[in-house]
Formats: structure tokens, sequence, C-alpha cells
């Protein structure tokens, strides 16, 4: 059974354009990003779902000299893009991401994936419970291939992918919960404005590689308040 990674990411975000690709201590975003996933136990294969917008040739370049597998699909339609680059690659589990969580935690992930395994549910995900940049989420590519079939595609389902999952009340939805450790009121570590970047700089400055937790992290915010505080009044897009 195949349990694969997809993470979105395109050069042409309207806030921050180029983030993925941006670098932090001499190291891109999305390099970052995958080195952490890599630490995983139960991924089988960890996969870019970027655009055919040809400014989106460069996230390929370097996927393609870094030997990491890519799917090149729609700009606009998401839905379209994570279900064509999961047919793609025979995925049974998709573990859906986006770009904009360079710091992701790997055993977040393992978590999620261990839950869904064992509770015959069809969809986990972190449900808001986690500090923001920590957005994971769990499902199988039947699941996926089963919003189209119950509706006509709408702009959330097109934008977000998973909306009729976990709001329509035709599936069994789960979450995971943060240790107290991994919890911190208002702390966001996603990647979306400048701000964000600077927060996530901070952060990255103060360990001596990337390889810290979000435990690390979250210790980090409580001891410097003023260097995570940065992007507290940004206004976060997308579906509450």
């Amino acid at each position: 059974m195949n349990i694969n990674v997809s993470i979105e990411a395109r050069m042409t975000s309207t806030r921050l354009p180029g983030k993925v690709m941006m670098p932090i201590n001499g190291k891109i975003n999305l390099a970052i990003m995958i080195d952490r996933i890599k630490k995983s136990k139960l991924i089988d294969n960890i996969i870019v779902a970027t655009t055919i917008n040809p400014q989106d040739d460069e996230i390929v370049h370097w996927c393609k000299k870094n030997n990491i597998d890519y799917f090149r699909g729609s700009e606009n339609n998401v839905y379209e893009r994570v279900l064509q680059t999961h047919k793609k690659f025979d995925t049974d589990i998709i573990v859906e991401l986006t770009g904009d969580c360079p710091l992701i935690d790997y055993t977040i992930l393992d978590k999620a994936i261990l839950l869904y395994q064992n509770s015959h549910c069809d969809y986990v995900s972190t449900g808001g419970n986690y500090p923001i940049g920590m957005g994971t989420q769990v499902y199988s590519l039947k699941t996926l291939k089963s919003v189209s079939k119950n509706r006509l595609l709408q702009y959330e389902d097109m934008e977000h992918v998973t909306p009729y999952i976990y709001t329509s009340g035709k599936y069994k939805v789960l979450s995971i919960k943060p240790t107290n450790t991994q919890k911190l009121d208002n702390l966001s570590i996603t990647l979306d404005t400048k701000e964000d970047f600077e927060v996530i700089s901070n952060v990255c400055k103060n360990f001596s590689n990337f390889d810290f937790s979000l435990e690390d992290i979250v210790s980090f915010a409580k001891n410097n308040p003023s260097k995570v505080a940065l992007n507290k009044n940004i206004h976060r897009k997308g579906l509450s």
C-alpha cells in the first residue's frame, strides 16, 4: 500500500511570489520542508505537485536536479492537480501538504497516518489544533475521487481540495491532538507573507541545523515572543 506525500507548490503566490524557492540560512524553503518530511517512518514517496505555468519551471528544474518526483497540473483547480498527481504515482493513502509549511514536523505526519490506519475512518487532519504551519491531511485516493462523483466541484473544492470531505457529514472525520509541549496560542509558522518569512528566519537562525522539532520551535517562541510576533496581525486566507 503506497503512502505518498504531495506538496502543493507554485511560484505565483499573490502575497509572497516565489516563496517556496526563497533561501533561509542558505537553504531554500522547499528543500527544508522535504528534508524534514524524509524523516517520516511511514511514507513511501514525496511528490511536488506544481503547475503547468512556465513560471513553475524553476520548481521542476530543482526537482529534477535533486531527484524529487513532481507532477505538473492545473494552476487554479488544485483538486484536479492533487487527484492527477496521486493517480500517476499509484497512491493508496494521500498525505496532503502545502508548500507554505517548510517547518512541518514529520512526527505529525506519522501520527496522522497511524490514526488513519488504525481507526477505519475516511479522513484525518490536524484540524486546527496545532500552530499554523503544521497542517496535515490524510485520506485515500478513493475518497478523493468520491468528491467529484458526489457533486459538481465547487470553488472551495478546486482551491482547497478537501472541504466537502470534512464538512458534508458523509465521511468519518478525525483529528489528531498536540501534546502540551507542541501548543502555543497564536503561533504561526506558515509562509505566506514577508512577515512570515521573517518569523521563520528567526526560528531557523536559532538552531545550528534544520533538524529541530515542533517542541523546539514552541520552546524558542515562548522564550523569544517578540521574534515570533511579527506576523500576529496577518489575516489568513482560506476556509475557517
